[in-house]
Parts: C-alpha cells; sequence; structure tokens
C-alpha cells in the first residue's frame, strides 16, 4: 500500500505543509467519539471537508489505528494510507510521537505541520487558510487558533491552595474594574501550524512567536462529552437558520 499522501488541489501555498487529522479508535468521555454523528455527518467527516474546501493546497493525512474509522475517511473523501501502530494509539501516546512516525514514513519534508483534530468540527475552511495566511506572512515558529474568554476572566478567578484556603489567580489585580480588564484568550484546539523543524527539536506546537489566530466562540466547540455534542449541533443549527435568513433577504423573501 503506498504511504503517499493525499493533495489539496487548489491554490498553492508559499510553504509546503503536512495537515494530519489524528482520528485514533480509543475515547475515554463518548465511544468512538471521531465517527460519532453530528447533525447527520460523522465527527471526522467536517474536518476532511474543511480540507477539502481550503484554498491552499496541501498534503494532508488521516492517522488511524482502526479499520472503521479509515472507512469512513474513504467516504468522505480522506486518504487513509496505512494505519497508525497500536502502540502510538494508547491513551497515554502524546500526539508529537504519531507526528514524528508520520514523517519518518513520508516522502518528502515539510516547511509546517498543520495538526486539525476532529473534535472541533465547526471549524471551517476559512480558517484553516486564515491560519495559513499567518504563517506566509510572518513566518513564525507557530501559528495556532484561540478564542476570547468572554465571561470567567482570570482575574476573577482563585484556585484552592492547601486543600480549603482560597488565592487568586492574579492577586496583584484585585478590585480593578472590569473595563480595565485585559484581552485574554484561549486555545480552543482546532487548528495548530508549527514549523516542523522547530516541532522536532523543541517538542512544542505554541511558540514564544506564536501568532494567534482568533476564532469565534460558536466556532471553538471542542468535543469531550454529549453536552459538546448538543452545543455543537445548536451552533450547527444556528448557523443554518443564519444563512437561511441572509438568502432569504437577498432575494427579498423573509421566510424566518
Amino acid at each position: 500500500m503506498t504511504n503517499k499522501v493525499n493533495r489539496n488541489t487548489k491554490q498553492e501555498a508559499e510553504i509546503s505543509v503536512l495537515g494530519i487529522v489524528p482520528a485514533r479508535e480509543g475515547s475515554k468521555g463518548i465511544k468512538h467519539k471521531n465517527v460519532t454523528p453530528l447533525n447527520g455527518k460523522p465527527l471526522l467527516a467536517y474536518t476532511l471537508e474543511a480540507i477539502q474546501h481550503a484554498r491552499h493546497k496541501f498534503d494532508y493525512i488521516v492517522s488511524t489505528d482502526d479499520e472503521k474509522i479509515r472507512n469512513v475517511a474513504l467516504e468522505y473523501g480522506g486518504n487513509v494510507p496505512y494505519l497508525r501502530p497500536k502502540e502510538l494509539a494508547r491513551d497515554d501516546t502524546n500526539i508529537r510521537a504519531v507526528i514524528e512516525d508520520i514523517l519518518k514514513k513520508a516522502e518528502k519534508t515539510y516547511d509546517y505541520i498543520l495538526l486539525l483534530q476532529p473534535t472541533t468540527p465547526l471549524r471551517i475552511s476559512a480558517d484553516i487558510d486564515a491560519a495559513l495566511n499567518l504563517a506566509i506572512k510572518y513566518r513564525v515558529n507557530s501559528v495556532c487558533s484561540f478564542a476570547r474568554v468572554e465571561s470567567y476572566h482570570p482575574w476573577y478567578m482563585y484556585y484552592l491552595a492547601d486543600g480549603d484556603k482560597l488565592q487568586q489567580v492574579v492577586p496583584t489585580q484585585a478590585g480593578k474594574p472590569r473595563q480595565e480588564f485585559p484581552a485574554t484568550l484561549w486555545r480552543n484546539g482546532a487548528i495548530y501550524l508549527v514549523k516542523t523543524e522547530y516541532l522536532l527539536k523543541e517538542k512544542k506546537f505554541v511558540s514564544k512567536d506564536c501568532r494567534p489566530y482568533i476564532m469565534p466562540l460558536d466556532r471553538s466547540v471542542n468535543i469531550d462529552s454529549i453536552d459538546d455534542l448538543e452545543r455543537a449541533e445548536y451552533y450547527l443549527h444556528k448557523t443554518q437558520r443564519q444563512n437561511l435568513v441572509f438568502s432569504n433577504q437577498k432575494l427579498g423573501r423573509r421566510y424566518l
């Protein structure tokens, strides 16, 4: 079986990129999470469709240890040239080890690794293109996706010290008005774009010069529980309704 990766056949990127979609069989929160249905499609399909509709062209591979997931990936146009070794599909396996194994089997070298996890299914092709554009423009070691902290700002937060003693996370900022709070971001897990050389040497996805790509909250759902699935489905339906309203307004018709 060939070890070649699929090539996305649209706009040529100015950097060479290998997209990796990790989709192992095991999952603690939701059984068969990577192929669990979301609005009538397996979770994995959303990431594959986002890759295929991206304007930038790059090689990509689905990494799985499971034949069922492989078949789902193939059904939605993905590429699984080989099954991941079982020793790299355990609960304690670090994703870096999986990437290193893929790079050893690859037929060429790549400037960047683009990690796209199926568990963030609401990421769209425009998000992928935007992250790649940032890497092309700034040539940083990494570009990662973030979302803004809309509530529960760290300046409000406390932690328990010695079991039951409250300590403020940022004690020097106690009592400041909310208007003075700095913009705070959290990594949403949708996009990790990192220079291959940096990843192999530093073993990190987020570099000191990381360029943030900020995504809206409604595309930042990370699936780890049934509640997350329900929230993702809500956002999908909300987007579909908004698109229908916009389409009807353009046609001079208002059905919703």
